[in-house]
């Protein structure tokens, strides 16, 4: 039976690929990745992602506005991203959520498209893929005073501790891991991934950042996902299989894509 990986984070429409991105498609899935969910995190990613997800049968994407993009929120924008969700290959509103790290949007901002793009998840039904840099406790109060918490969905790149990871897993939520977990300096993130349970896990690359070893500090790309799904297999104590077969059926279940 063939191994197939299932990269559940990626840009692929980031301008990094933009001289070679079907050689990084098909790379992919000659290493064995059978399927990718793209992210459509401005206006012009969502439309990217659209293309592609219309391009490609084992693409999938997502529409919304990183905390990054929330100052430019505006109610015509929100209104296109109801419109984008309706496709049937967007499977979940995201990435949203809220970055204190860079600060990129004020917070008050950040807070805001926040809460209105859980409220769209519900309106419409689907899943919500988080970012959270430096805002736990927050982005977990707005999530549950949203009601995003019964709507399911994704802690992406996870920066957490094991006992964060717990109370994610515990409220409903997957919790996916990036290349970072093959850093040699990354021994918090060993440990949230050692806590998580099986049922729960999901690999990303979040390319064109964070390649995982052997190839940190080149660009990332869909491919490497694969050398993520093998650190975590060494880490769980299952075979390389075993866990494209768990992250691929954990992907599936959260974005609710049949087989």
């Amino acid at each position: 039976m063939t191994t197939l990986w299932f990269d559940s984070h990626a840009h692929v429409d980031d301008e990094q690929f933009e001289p070679d991105q079907e050689q990084v498609i098909r790379r992919a899935f000659d290493a064995g990745v059978g399927r990718m969910v793209n992210i459509g995190c401005d206006r012009q990613a969502a439309l990217n992602t659209l293309a592609l997800v219309e391009r490609y049968e084992n693409i999938y994407g997502t529409v919304g506005f990183h905390p990054h993009n929330a100052k430019d929120l505006t109610d015509d924008l929100l209104a296109a991203a109801r419109a984008w969700a309706a496709h049937p290959k967007i499977v979940a509103i995201g990435e949203i959520g809220l970055d204190f790290h860079y600060d990129f949007s004020p917070r008050p901002a950040q807070r805001e498209a926040y809460r209105r793009q859980i409220r769209l998840a519900r309106e419409l039904g689907l899943p919500i893929t988080i970012h959270d840099r430096e805002a736990h406790r927050e982005a977990f109060d707005i999530l549950t005073e949203e009601g995003g918490w019964e709507q399911g969905g994704i802690f992406h790149c996870y920066s957490g501790g094991a006992e964060m990871a717990r109370e994610i897993v515990r409220r409903g939520f997957y919790i996916s891991f990036s290349g970072v977990l093959t850093f040699a300096n990354a021994e918090k993130t060993r440990a949230a991934a050692a806590a998580v349970p099986l049922d729960r896990l999901l690999i990303e690359t979040d390319c064109p950042y964070l390649a995982p070893a052997p190839y940190r500090g080149q660009r990332n790309e869909p491919a490497y996902v694969v050398k993520t799904g093998e650190a975590l297999a060494a880490l769980r104590g299952v075979t390389p299989a075993d866990m494209a077969r768990i992250t691929w059926e954990n992907a599936c279940r959260v974005y609710r894509i049949s087989d």
